[in-house]
């Protein structure tokens, strides 16, 4: 089921029509969204594409005696753009769901959306069933592992990844909504004034250095950031665990049984 690509134009993607791209898929995709950079609102003039979703392998792949692959990806440029998909089975991704693993709900949550069917419909409605004040920690991680990237490597692109993740945190403990989109999010959490000056910045350039940076003023923020998330979580309404297991194993038995109503 294909989409109007007018949400992906103003997402700043180079290429509007990406219907084609996933016409070469061996195996049904369930869904296919637009992640990194143009999901969180700061993407560069020569930003890859990347492009994640779900398949749904046939029941004897899973059965049988034969080794299967459950993630599929590949790479390839497309009229001077860099693209990459990554596409795992809906039983893997949806143990993932499970998992307080924000890295994927924000993939079946993208408003950037290539390719959708009724079975992609019924996860996001899920979505809020597997959502825990525990995913916290997935975004404390993440901040972290960026902003050591960021202090090796001086890039602003890891930069904008800490402050992207810590805000997507706080947003979720406090609002239970997943929100990934960076200048959104500077419009619901309280952050430093000089974020979207960074966020221009990085239009120039993919890998580009984080030029005039105070870094005493921006680890300040980070170090504020992660009390704030600290708080949030503390604070937060969301439950300890999952409420959504049963539902989800029904979807997962029966788009296998049935594949006629992944389409």
């Amino acid at each position: 089921m294909p989409t109007d690509t007018t949400h992906l134009r103003n997402a700043g993607l180079p290429v509007t029509d990406l219907g084609p791209v996933i016409a070469g898929e061996r195996h049904p995709l369930l869904f296919a969204t637009v992640s990194g950079a143009h999901l969180y609102g700061f993407p560069s003039r020569d930003s890859d594409v990347d492009l994640r979703g779900v398949h749904l392998l046939p029941a004897e792949d899973l059965v049988g005696l034969r080794e299967t692959e459950e993630t599929h990806a590949r790479t390839w440029d497309r009229d001077g753009v860099e693209m990459d998909l990554v596409t795992h089975d809906l039983r893997k991704f949806v143990r993932l769901m499970l998992k307080p693993n924000g890295y994927v709900l924000e993939q079946l949550l993208s408003p950037l959306v290539v390719h959708t069917t009724p079975l992609h419909t019924e996860l996001v409605a899920l979505a809020p069933t597997v959502l825990t004040r525990n995913h916290a920690h997935h975004y404390r991680g993440f901040a972290n592992t960026q902003w050591r990237l960021f202090e090796r490597t001086g890039e602003l692109k890891p930069l904008l990844y800490t402050f992207r993740a810590l805000l997507t945190g706080i947003h979720l403990m406090r609002s239970g909504e997943v929100l990934a989109h960076l200048p959104t999010l500077l419009d619901r959490v309280p952050a430093p004034a000089w974020l979207p000056g960074l966020i221009a910045a990085k239009e120039e350039a993919e890998h580009g250095e984080a030029k005039g940076v105070d870094g005493a003023a921006v680890s300040r923020g980070v170090e504020s950031l992660h009390r704030v998330l600290d708080e949030a979580q503390a604070g937060s309404g969301l439950p300890d665990g999952p409420s959504g297991f049963d539902a989800l194993h029904e979807l997962v038995v029966r788009a296998r049984l049935t594949p006629a109503s992944a389409g």
